[in-house]
């Protein structure tokens, strides 16, 4: 009877072992406390290196397009507000001497509307400086005209619209090609 009490004591034994071994039961479901990071980005502005805006006579006007300039606002900003500006240089020509010039209050600056597809992307309020040619004002070598505006709206933007310069050259000017810069800026 002494060996049965023994082996029934060792055969419990081993089932307590068995049971205190044994595998836990998965849970149905379990999470992961997970993280990432949005790093900001810049506010850039681009335009064309160069531009040709045609010919014309003393006294006459000029008019042509810049080309597309574009606004990407990367920042990741809890207000993507932005404003962008214009300014020109005078604008000179190698026939005189001194030489002849053009100033930049003399030329005229309409941004127009947002073009391209899409004229512009994210939320917020989208605002052309000028909207219409009548709209058009000049440009200036110290004071910068507002060419585009976004106020508002969260993350990412952009914005590209495709400017006109209105050239009211002077009865007095003589022959020849005048070159300047014009310059965007975004802030």
């Amino acid at each position: 009877m002494r060996t049965a009490k023994i082996c029934l004591a060792g055969a419990a034994a081993a089932a307590m072992v068995g049971f205190l071994a044994a595998p836990a039961a998965a849970a149905p479901t379990d999470t992961t406390d997970t993280t990432f990071e949005v790093l900001a980005g810049t506010l850039d502005i681009v335009a064309p290196a160069t531009a040709d805006l045609g010919n014309g006579a003393p006294g006459g006007v000029i008019s042509g397009q810049l080309g597309v300039v574009t606004v990407t606002d990367s920042r990741g900003a809890a207000d993507a507000s932005w404003v962008a500006s214009v300014t020109a240089s005078v604008f000179q020509t190698g026939g005189g001497s001194p030489p002849e010039t053009v100033l930049p209050e003399e030329i005229d600056y309409w941004s127009g509307p947002a073009t391209g597809v899409p004229p512009t992307t994210g939320d917020g309020t989208f605002t052309e400086g000028q909207a219409t040619a009548g709209d058009a004002a000049p440009l200036s070598s110290v004071t910068p005209l507002t060419a585009f505006t976004h106020s508002g709206g969260t993350g990412g933007n952009s914005a590209n619209w495709t400017p006109t310069l209105v050239v009211n050259v002077p009865l007095d000017s003589i022959a020849g090609v005048y070159e300047g810069t014009v310059t965007h800026s975004v802030a």
